[in-house]
């Protein structure tokens, strides 16, 4: 497998090329697609990247683990590809996107138009095993993210980091710029959605932050396909 960084990244994250365990993941991913079905597929692994690049970056919404149902995945973190069933996690995302800034619910559960704004939709892992949860955990993509985020903290910049859930929350010790906004929120997972995420209006939050710092609002509304 080739994991080729997306031009605009490469610089900022060329020294994470070069260390052992970029070697090692790029390895077993490769091993795990020889044996197994991985997702999302390989052309689109970096996809948050392609999507939105490092100057680009005006918000980092922080996943886990990609999707691991067929079709589902598709490099960008909470976000299905167009005409696959949104999972109940997303499903609650746009229920609190409706509360929050009155966004009809779209025919779809792409969130690519969030990804060219500036979004950047990123998961901690970034490849899996198909209905493997977490198969690809501790194999050094958590590494590779982390050298990200800290990337994204030393911008000059401000950036608003949407960090839901608890494993989120623990990347705030990357976070050191004071420049940054952080915004620890329930994770919207129906095992949690009921216990703070409904009504915490994330979205109107974030927007309020970059105007704050003096940055046009993300349009959160997505139109149907």
């Amino acid at each position: 497998m080739s994991l080729i960084l997306p031009e605009g990244w490469r610089e900022v994250l060329a020294a994470e090329r070069t260390k052992p365990y970029f070697d090692e993941l790029t390895k077993f991913v490769a091993e795990q697609r020889a044996a197994h079905t991985v997702f999302p597929e390989e052309k689109d692994v970096f996809n948050a990247l392609k999507t939105t690049p490092y100057e680009k970056v005006k918000v980092l919404l922080l996943g886990q683990d990609p999707y691991h149902g067929k079709g589902q995945a598709h490099g960008l973190s909470f976000s299905v590809q167009q005409g696959v069933s949104k999972p109940p996690s997303l499903v609650n995302m746009f229920k609190e996107l409706k509360d929050d800034l009155g966004c009809p619910t779209p025919n779809h559960g792409s969130l690519l138009s969030w990804a060219e704004q500036g979004v950047l939709l990123l998961n901690a892992v970034l490849t899996v095993r198909q209905a493997r949860a977490n198969s690809h955990k501790d194999r050094g993509w958590e590494k590779f993210t982390d050298a990200v985020i800290a990337a994204i903290n030393e911008r000059e910049t401000p950036v608003v980091f949407l960090l839901w859930g608890s494993y989120a929350g623990k990347k705030t010790k990357l976070i050191t710029n004071e420049r940054h906004a952080i915004l620890k929120m329930v994770h919207p997972s129906p095992l949690s959605a009921h216990n703070g995420f409904f009504g915490s209006k994330p979205y109107s939050q974030v927007n309020v932050a970059l105007e704050s710092a003096g940055q046009p609002p993300i349009d959160w509304c997505l139109p149907n396909v």
